[in-house]
């Protein structure tokens, strides 16, 4: 048996960041509604030239430099994303060459504020079965392209970021501290797709569509998906709340994620939260905040992790790292 264990992690955020009184000039609201209502106070936007697949590919350098190893290494990419550089290719191809990676397969994967756990779920099976040795696993976002900023109920909450992880894949019985991906496990219910979706009626080549979001309809189904999500991964392997040192929830309102804190006993001190710095930067949230904790050194080797993220589709996902 083989397992992908976490070698590097890496993050990246454009140097444009606005805060929330920035967006009360020009929207009527104010820093405090949004504190309120979001917990968010900042976030980050692309700069002039920029694109997703700038953010995916700093994020990635920044891994593999923490990794120690280099892009020509890579056998396998993948990244999640809502907002391609275009339609086709994959952006998964522009971070390939920009980083270099010669030897890689690249793909996208769009499971929206999920993708990044869905990503993981699919590197993990190439890793596993031996197919790939290592993987590069980026979530990726640039959500200002897609929101309508003048519309107060979308326009606060998102961000643009990404994260990445690189993976290898190592024999078990050659893990130190059972270190690796344990399980993943992904949902979908396309029932609810018009919850959260993307117009693409007015598109254009400038503005491909907008968001458009049912918020307190998500709000409802968040805590109870979300909830299921980690009492799956809880009991798929065979361990209790207390037994997991951090939960890294998708970063999409800070009220969701003190609702989870309540429905399960954990400790806030146990979430890693940064929806405060960097709003909801949709696949990228998880990556960033893994990259965030383990920088700071929160996040050490041999501890137990659990992810868990809910986006549109309606899609939701769990999945335990021990680090």
């Amino acid at each position: 048996m083989r397992r992908s264990v976490v070698r590097g992690v890496g993050g990246y955020l454009p140097s444009k960041c606005v805060s929330n009184s920035d967006l009360a000039g020009n929207l009527d609201t104010t820093d405090e509604w949004i504190v309120e209502r979001t917990g968010m106070k900042q976030r980050h936007l692309l700069g002039d030239g920029q694109n997703t697949s700038d953010l995916a590919a700093e994020a990635a350098k920044i891994a593999l430099q923490n990794a120690g190893i280099d892009a020509s290494a890579i056998d396998l990419i993948v990244v999640a994303t809502v907002t391609p550089d275009h339609p086709f290719p994959a952006t998964a191809a522009r971070v390939q060459a920009k980083i270099g990676a010669t030897k890689a397969f690249a793909f996208d994967v769009n499971a929206v504020c999920s993708g990044f756990v869905y990503a993981l779920s699919v590197a993990d099976q190439y890793l596993k079965t031996g197919m790939a040795k290592k993987a590069l696993v980026i979530g990726a976002d640039a959500m200002s392209k897609i929101v309508d900023w003048n519309d107060r109920s979308t326009a606060v909450l998102f961000g643009d970021g990404a994260g990445a992880l690189v993976l290898e894949s190592v024999d078990e019985t050659h893990v130190d501290f059972g270190r690796g991906v344990h399980s993943t496990h992904l949902f979908s219910d396309g029932c609810h797709y018009d919850l959260l979706y993307v117009d693409t009626k007015q598109a254009s080549a400038k503005q491909p569509g907008h968001v458009h979001m049912q918020g307190r309809e998500i709000f409802k189904f968040a805590i109870k998906l979300i909830g299921e999500a980690v009492e799956t991964v809880l009991h798929h392997n065979s361990i209790a709340v207390d037994d997991i040192d951090w939960f890294v929830p998708h970063q999409a309102n800070l009220r969701i994620i003190e609702g989870i804190s309540t429905h399960f006993k954990i400790p806030m001190e146990k979430m890693v939260v940064t929806v405060d710095r960097h709003s909801n930067t949709s696949a990228a949230t998880i990556p960033l905040a893994l990259w965030e904790a383990a920088n700071d050194g929160r996040i050490q080797q041999g501890q137990r992790v659990v992810l868990e993220a809910m986006g549109g589709g309606l899609t939701w996902a769990s999945a335990l790292v021990v680090w």
